[in-house]
């Protein structure tokens, strides 16, 4: 429902945009790269003769996105940016358990600065967003034990370095190489006490994430 409702959004914003502009000020890309993944910790768990577990982590693998750009100016762009990672759930500790298949989904909204005039060959950029980070897990199957699970969906932020390189003199089409990293929040644990005379004492955390590191590469459509 939310895939649904965010690509209608983006259809019907890319018409409008499309029929009023008078030069080419939509970027439509696509690209397709590897992403290098991490999870969490917590406390230790021991389950059965399987060993004791004390991370989970979703597993390096392929990765595909989708994105919308809005040149606001020759430089400036505002835009919404869709990635999957299709993959693996993994249990570690004394030994490394596979409990699930996961999609790894990201939604995120961006302000990206394109370095240099737009008749340059190669344009570096770099992109800030802010948005969540969906995790879609199938069944959980443990020592003979299968267990649905919801997905869920937490806060999270995203930053990439790129290069869009347009052949020729082209002005509508460009290849997008990219590096991107999205820290989502998962958690916090209590590390303590903090005390002042004044205003009192506060347990201390410490926030956790969960990272993906993503190196792509994709074509961008000007409109």
């Amino acid at each position: 429902m939310i895939r649904k409702t965010i690509f209608t959004t983006m259809a019907v914003a890319l018409a409008a945009v499309t029929a009023t502009a008078q030069d080419k000020r939509v970027e439509l890309g696509a690209t397709f790269g590897y992403t290098f993944s991490d999870g969490v910790t917590g406390n230790a768990i021991k389950i059965g003769n399987l060993g004791t577990f004390s991370k989970i982590d979703p597993l390096n693998a392929m990765s595909w996105g989708g994105r919308i750009g809005f040149l606001l100016s020759d430089n400036n762009e505002v835009g919404f940016l869709f990635n999957q990672q299709s993959t693996e759930l993994d249990l570690g500790g004394t030994a490394s358990l596979k409990i699930a298949d996961i999609a790894v989904r990201n939604y995120h909204g961006y302000f990206a600065y394109n370095f240099g005039d737009t008749d340059l060959i190669a344009r570096p950029y770099i992109l800030f967003g802010l948005g969540a980070t969906q995790y879609s897990p199938s069944a959980i199957s443990v020592n003979g034990t299968t267990r649905e699970v919801s997905g869920n969906s937490k806060f999270s932020g995203t930053g990439a370095i790129g290069l869009k390189v347009s052949p020729g003199d082209s002005k509508t089409f460009a290849i997008r190489l990219e590096g991107r990293w999205t820290p989502t929040y998962i958690k916090s644990d209590a590390t303590g006490w903090w005390c002042d005379p004044y205003w009192g004492c506060y347990v201390t955390e410490n926030a956790q994430y969960a990272n993906q590191f993503e190196l792509s590469g994709g074509i961008t459509i000007r409109f």
